[in-house]
């Protein structure tokens, strides 16, 4: 079956030249399933697995906008739908400028597992455009992102694909967004999600994807005998998801001793929690991208320079900033150091070189298909409410969150153990994921 499965890495690569990030989950999901394929070779009989790596639509259009000078800016749009087998396709839309077919692509790939990994009914898709926001005026900003939807909206409907918000794209863009969706269509309801409380938001959705990457480490440790409560954690980036996820850390027990940014990284031993927590909310809001001014507030902080955290001793790392930030040398520190714990809070932030390091090593590591399906399972609770014209509030939100992710763990668990690589939850996360995705495929024919 391995060179089955390599076969079908092949197709991969000879389809898809020059994109790396997506060959990259290819191979990791490929070399995950290898035992599946053996047991159900009707999966690879069917076609499912060679249908599942291509995906059902990619469309890519230009965005023109007219910036504050008056000139026309011209930028690339893109959404790639991919699979539909299990509901509407559903994830995130990315502005930067390292946006491409291939990160799109990547990032789509990931998300029918993750969606699959829920119990909620959400195909796996994923949008974006080269725009870098910063820098940008609020008219410009709100011109792009009328640009942008002005020709998406096309491809978009509450059961067809809901797309939300991903780097680069928060509530200012997405009420951008959805204002001229809603005028283009004369509807409003969830084709986009991730609206502020009040005009279709879901209470706790802020929050939720860094709740629920602690839900899940909170169940990964309690699995192999280790406890949050009085744990030192290291976090990267210091987003949304950095926020949330030191907010449940310190309710949890936990001390963060690290944030970063492009400019570098930062390491308060005395722990950020508190005001600290709140003024990652300053810089964030501060357009700058840079965290250096951290430690220009708090004294007991120290500012590392065009650095990562993963050099810093802690019982969990929780990598939160963007794709491929673990590479080998950094897997190595990891080890060095006797760090037992690492869980993805950003989508594939390790590349599969320091990955297999890490899992060599003993390292136990909770894949981001897994630990952070709290964002999109929270926009997937926003389109039901929307749907039933109702709303549930903050706390029922994120007790449903919570549900959500200890089911996630032990699916991922037990596919695991199913297959013969208990402990894991990289393979148990992609093996459950698939399973799901492929029975529905191989149900619905040859589509």
């Amino acid at each position: 079956m391995a060179n089955v499965v390599e076969q079908f890495i092949e197709i991969a690569k000879k389809r898809n030249p020059n994109e790396p990030e997506f060959i990259q989950t290819v191979e990791e999901v490929m070399a995950s399933i290898s035992p599946v394929l053996e047991k159900y070779p009707q999966y690879v009989t069917s076609g499912v697995v060679e249908r599942l790596i291509e995906p059902e639509r990619q469309i890519v259009f230009r965005v023109p906008w007219v910036d504050d000078n008056g000139k026309p800016q011209v930028n690339r749009g893109f959404r790639v739908q991919f699979n539909s087998a299990i509901g509407p396709y559903k994830g995130g839309t990315r502005f930067h400028p390292s946006v491409n077919l291939g990160i799109v692509k990547f990032l789509a790939f990931e998300q029918i597992f993750k969606n699959a990994l829920t119990p909620l009914p959400m195909g796996g898709g994923k949008g974006g455009a080269d725009f870098d926001i910063r820098g940008k005026s609020d008219g410009e900003i709100m011109r792009f992102c009328q640009s942008y939807i002005s020709e998406l909206f096309r491809h978009i409907g509450p059961d067809t694909d809901s797309p939300a918000g991903d780097i680069g794209v928060g509530p200012r863009e997405i009420g951008y967004m959805f204002g001229q969706y809603k005028r283009l269509s004369s509807t409003h309801n969830c084709s986009i999600t991730g609206k502020a409380v009040g005009w279709g938001g879901s209470l706790a959705r802020t929050e939720a994807t860094g709740f629920g990457i602690l839900y899940f480490s909170n169940e990964m440790l309690k699995a192999n005998g280790a406890s949050l409560n009085g744990a030192t954690v290291a976090l990267s980036g210091f987003g949304n998801v950095s926020w949330g996820a030191a907010v449940k850390a310190t309710e949890l027990g936990a001390k963060v001793v690290t944030i970063s940014g492009p400019d570098g990284y930062i390491h308060d031993p005395d722990g950020i929690s508190g005001e600290k927590i709140d003024y990652m909310l300053t810089l964030r809001s501060s357009g700058q991208d840079i965290v250096e001014p951290y430690a220009e507030k708090f004294s007991s902080a120290k500012f590392y320079p065009d650095a990562k955290p993963w050099s810093v001793k802690a019982d969990l790392l929780i990598p939160c900033a963007t794709q491929n930030e673990i590479h080998l040398e950094d897997a190595k520190k990891i080890v060095a150091n006797g760090i037992k714990f690492v869980c993805e809070g950003s989508n594939m932030p390790t590349t599969n070189e320091a990955l297999k390091y890490l899992q060599d090593n003993n390292v136990i590591v909770g894949p981001s298909k897994a630990a952070n399906a709290a964002g999109v399972s929270t926009s997937g609770l926003e389109m039901s409410q929307n749907s039933m014209r109702y709303y549930w509030t903050f706390e029922e939100v994120d007790a449903k969150v919570k549900q959500i992710m200890t089911d996630i763990f032990k699916a991922c668990e037990s596919a695991a153990k199913e297959f013969g690589s208990e402990g894991n939850y990289v393979a148990g996360a992609n093996i459950a994921g698939f399973l799901k995705v492929a029975k529905a495929m191989l149900a619905q024919g040859v589509v």
